[in-house]
């Protein structure tokens, strides 16, 4: 069975391989979107399914265990960037950086710009919905809001987004599922 022919939501027959096949990469994604840092992404996401793993025989039987992982994966990139942040601000307080070292391409750069100055709520809806493909509902349920409380904060964020980046051809609206 491949990783994409998995559901979302495993059943009792599924190995926590499988899971792991299955999510790793994508939850992943979701995480560097939202933070703009592929190595802790990679890091946090290893670190919740170690995590899930060490749970696995109760976890297995939960409804969605790779919800689980997602939350403790998230949980854990918030706490690792409030660290960040503290540790920046004292070596800032220190001395001045020495090394410069090649950055992303501008495009990147400016979307994780943009993607940083949207509201929180605004920034997981488009993140879990484009790179998580989650549908609306389940975004909905994920946050425990109103689907029209979503759709909002889809279209709010897309509409910032057009604005920032400059897209003369702001995504079109899409099906709501």
């Amino acid at each position: 069975m491949t990783p994409e022919a998995l559901p979302a939501v495993p059943n009792e027959t599924s190995s926590f391989d499988e899971i792991y096949a299955a999510h790793y990469g994508d939850l992943t994604v979701q995480l560097y979107a939202y933070f703009g840092d592929r190595q802790e992404a990679q890091d946090v996401v290893q670190e919740a399914f170690c995590r899930a793993y060490a749970r696995w025989r109760t976890m297995s039987r939960f409804d969605d265990p790779v919800a689980w992982v997602r939350r403790v994966a998230w949980n854990l990139a918030v706490s690792g960037w409030r660290r960040r942040r503290t540790v920046r601000g004292f070596l800032g307080r220190q001395r001045p950086e020495e090394h410069q070292v090649d950055g992303p391409e501008p495009e990147r750069v400016a979307l994780i710009a943009a993607l940083a100055t949207l509201p929180d709520n605004h920034r997981r809806a488009i993140v879990l919905r484009y790179l998580a493909d989650l549908t609306v509902a389940e975004i909905a349920d994920r946050e425990g809001v109103p689907a029209g409380t979503v759709k909002s904060w889809l279209h709010r964020a897309r509409q910032a987004l057009a604005a920032q980046l400059a897209l003369t051809d702001a995504a079109p609206e899409e099906d709501p599922r």
